[in-house]
């Protein structure tokens, strides 16, 4: 284990993995408060593997997490975590694909399965998941599956695990709802809590006063201003995301909305246009946006401040990690001064203050992201890989290598960025030449 982790380049605990691992290693329950990207995953990671009895093909450590992607992200963690094991299996099951091919998976067994609270307890009432030997449960991201309702789906799945299990339980704030969970299904847990304020060195924080009735205006004036190749602006609501959607498009900015009510396929269509670069603006509620990882975030926008202090901090520290700066820049109306207040509070220093009037937009050009997607209709269960979409675009198509992004494919469909000015001459290639030797259906989204 400690080879492999000097070959993933751990070299040294992060405050977070320091506090906790000991109490892990020795068996006890835990509650830790950390936020995304402070390496919790390799904490608990760590702590699961040690114990894990590679011969026995039963689940013994269940990871549940609030989103696919977070539960993507997190399989993905453990997989290079228990590289230097012997062939342990750990699965994904999550809602939004077929419950089919997972049964499947799970008859072959598995020692580690890390999923979501709704498709967990699916496959408990069905039968095709037991958890007889379960040795370790943890529950990441505790507070944001409070937020989206799964208190009683996570009440159920802990009845039906065996009393002397571990608990651990991570979470970046700590409502009532947490309390709750372990008064009622941990044993003496022992309490880590790591400082989840940012340097100021690392992310520049801006605050400006606007009126209500101004909040669409400046949000394109900020932009306008900045002009940041990707943000994410965060609103309250479902129809707040939606309207400052249609008003960034409107002026001829290319944004998406993400919120709670999108269907998986197109949540995957969005958070894939965002990560490529296809789109500049990500407009998103708080609990669509839980999970996401994202890399070089040059800015964080609240188009309204959260209602808590803590929330925000998480907000914020999306951007300005992996040492790059960040900013982020939040609006705040007259209504909610005793927000800020609460921020000032925990920040423990003065906030920076700035007129609207001090931002003018740079004007020129629209703010055009420098890619574009291309979906392609066809993926991985049609054994579609990156290198026939990458080979089809350099051969036949003629596009040079360094104009082609970055590729995602999913189970029925593939999505590829290309540099903005080739890509109709990409498209017309693509939809009348082959892929693999089939003709497949392709459209700009």
């Amino acid at each position: 284990m400690l080879a492999n982790l000097d070959a993933l380049g751990y070299a040294q605990m992060t405050p977070i993995q320091a506090q906790s691992l000991p109490v892990i290693l020795r068996g006890q329950d835990l509650i830790a408060q950390a936020k995304t990207g402070s390496g919790k995953t390799a904490a608990f990671g760590i702590g699961l593997l040690n114990p894990l009895n590679p011969r026995y093909f039963g689940c013994q450590s269940l990871v549940l997490c609030p989103t696919r992607e977070l539960a993507d992200q997190v399989s993905k963690e453990l997989r290079r975590l228990a590289r230097a094991e012997d062939n342990i299996k750990i699965l994904t099951l999550c809602g939004g694909v077929s419950l089919g091919p997972q049964i499947a998976s799970l008859e072959h067994g598995a020692h580690i399965i890390v999923g979501t609270p709704g498709r967990i307890q699916q496959h408990l009432d069905k039968g095709t998941l037991v958890l007889d030997g379960l040795n370790s449960l943890i529950l990441d991201e505790a507070d944001r599956m409070l937020d989206m309702g799964f208190y009683d789906a996570i009440a159920s799945i802990i009845g039906r695990t065996p009393a002397r299990r571990q608990t651990l339980l991570f979470s970046a704030t700590y409502p009532s709802g947490i309390e709750q969970l372990a008064a009622a299904f941990m044993r003496q847990p022992q309490q880590v809590r790591v400082e989840s304020q940012h340097a100021d060195s690392q992310i520049e924080q801006r605050f400006i006063e606007i009126d209500a009735q101004q909040r669409l205006d400046a949000v394109t004036r900020v932009l306008g201003h900045f002009r940041p190749q990707s943000c994410v602006a965060f609103c309250f609501t479902k129809q707040q995301c939606e309207e400052v959607v249609e008003h960034l498009k409107a002026k001829g900015i290319a944004a998406q909305s993400l919120h709670g009510d999108l269907e998986q396929r197109d949540r995957d269509q969005v958070l894939t246009m965002f990560a490529n670069r296809s789109t500049s603006v990500l407009v998103a509620t708080d609990v669509a946006a839980r999970g996401l990882d994202i890399d070089g975030l040059d800015m964080v926008l609240n188009v309204e401040l959260a209602r808590d202090a803590e929330i925000h901090v998480h907000r914020v520290g999306r951007t300005g990690r992996a040492g790059e700066k960040g900013l982020a820049i939040s609006l705040v109306a007259p209504a909610e001064g005793h927000r800020a207040q609460a921020i000032e509070d925990l920040q423990k220093h003065p906030l920076r203050w700035e007129q609207l009037d001090s931002f003018k937009s740079k004007g020129g050009e629209p703010l055009l992201p420098t890619m574009s997607t291309l979906c392609i209709a066809a993926g991985r269960k049609d054994k579609l890989r990156p290198g026939d979409i990458l080979g089809a675009l350099t051969g036949e198509a003629g596009i040079p290598g360094k104009q082609v992004g970055k590729i995602a494919i999913f189970d029925f469909q593939a999505f590829v960025a290309v540099e903005r000015d080739v890509a109709r001459q990409a498209l017309q290639r693509l939809n009348s030449g082959k892929i693999k030797g089939r003709a497949l259906k392709v459209r700009i989204v």
